[in-house]
């Protein structure tokens, strides 16, 4: 693409600890990884935006200086959000011509948010907007929560900016500390295993957004039984309420609640561990962790289709794999793991034998790839 004068690649990203808890302001972890969104651009003086994407069909245009128009439904609504979101802080008089690739299917890797990451980067290059790492984290979260309609937390954009090879990026959504912890040297090598099911899905059409309001509803119980000032919903999260007062109120409240509630703590717990583990080299305990995670998405946060918790399980009997869980929302998608490198052939083979025997109709789309960690969004 060397028509084009800048590059920009924003990497997809898994979390192997911290799942669904973003949202409610808890703990996480992440990776990024060497496989993610390309764009190349060249800023327009005019203030016009023409984009193609080689992964999409169509192509995209709209004016940076005019006001905002609504989604239309299709891959440009990412290029507008980030309009949307940049142009509350900022006069944006340039535009950019480009091309946007990405290179692995969509589903479970928050594409959305690399894709979000890398116009946001774009457009504020091309008005000379300096941004921090913090400022294009949450610049890119608003296009998706107020444009795009997806009430998510900061762990995608998080992992996709802040993440450096060969380390774990542990992050508190609430306080938005973070530290980017190395590799112990004790550590055994891994691979991260991405494995599609072959199913697509939309975060914003699945049950995502029911989920945040059913830990918020979960929130709501305990104050009002304990006899907490409630606070306006979309300010009400599970991190403000202590764990002795879901102790005290989970019998109360009505079960599926209750269950949202257990996720949240018990993963609080779990992430805990978990970078204890990461910190002194304990890749098995670690990874162990992870599937604990997924086993608690699945009977009390109550995602996964019935193709993740196949994959799933396959994974848990798989030698060489560490410990995985289901990967983004975890409602349809992919699976993560993490992986012995020496061992992916024989991981590949196995998973792929069992999951076609039980879902034969996936023998088209079902993939598996083997990637490693990398540093977060640049420009090349």
């Amino acid at each position: 693409m060397e028509n084009y004068q800048y590059h920009i690649f924003s990497p997809y990203r898994v979390c192997p600890l911290g799942a669904h808890v973003d949202h409610q302001h808890g703990l996480v972890t992440g990776f990024a990884f060497d496989k993610g969104v390309d764009l190349w651009f060249t800023p327009t003086e005019d203030g016009s935006v023409h984009l193609k994407s080689l992964t999409f069909d169509g192509e995209v245009s709209f004016d940076v200086t005019k006001p905002s128009q609504v989604k239309e439904g299709n891959w440009g609504d990412y290029a507008r959000g980030a309009k949307y979101a940049l142009k509350k802080r900022f006069e944006l008089t340039r535009g950019i011509e480009g091309v946007i690739r990405g290179s692995l299917p969509v589903g479970g890797l928050s594409s959305s948010a690399a894709v979000l990451t890398a116009y946001v980067m774009a457009l504020a290059k091309a008005n000379n907007i300096t941004l921090s790492k913090m400022e294009v984290i949450k610049t890119a979260s608003q296009a998706e929560r107020e444009y795009i309609g997806l009430t998510n937390g900061i762990l995608d954009q998080a992992c996709i900016v802040l993440g450096e090879k060969d380390s774990l990026l542990f992050l508190d959504t609430d306080s938005e500390q973070y530290r980017i912890i190395k590799k112990n040297p004790r550590m055994p090598e891994f691979e991260i295993a991405i494995i599609f099911s072959g199913l697509t899905r939309s975060l914003v059409s699945s049950d995502y957004n029911l989920r945040v309001a059913e830990c918020k509803t979960a929130a709501w119980n305990m104050m009002a039984y304990t006899g907490m000032p409630l606070k306006p919903f979309d300010k009400t999260y599970l991190r403000d309420i202590p764990k002795e007062t879901y102790e005290l109120t989970r019998e109360k409240m009505p079960p599926r609640f209750a269950r949202r509630a257990e996720h949240f703590y018990s993963e609080y717990k779990r992430v805990r561990k978990g970078v204890t583990a990461w910190e002194t080299g304990n890749l098995a305990l670690f990874g162990q962790l992870s599937f604990e995670s997924c086993q608690s998405s699945i009977k009390n946060y109550e995602c996964g289709s019935e193709e993740l918790i196949a994959i799933y399980n396959i994974m848990r009997q798989c030698e060489g794999i560490y410990g995985g869980r289901f990967s983004g929302a975890g409602f349809k998608g992919a699976c993560i793991a993490l992986v012995d490198p020496s061992k992916k052939e024989q991981i590949r083979e196995q998973i792929t034998s069992e999951y076609l025997r039980m879902f034969p109709e996936y023998t088209d789309t079902f993939e598996i790839h083997f990637c490693k960690t990398d540093d977060g969004a640049r420009f090349v």
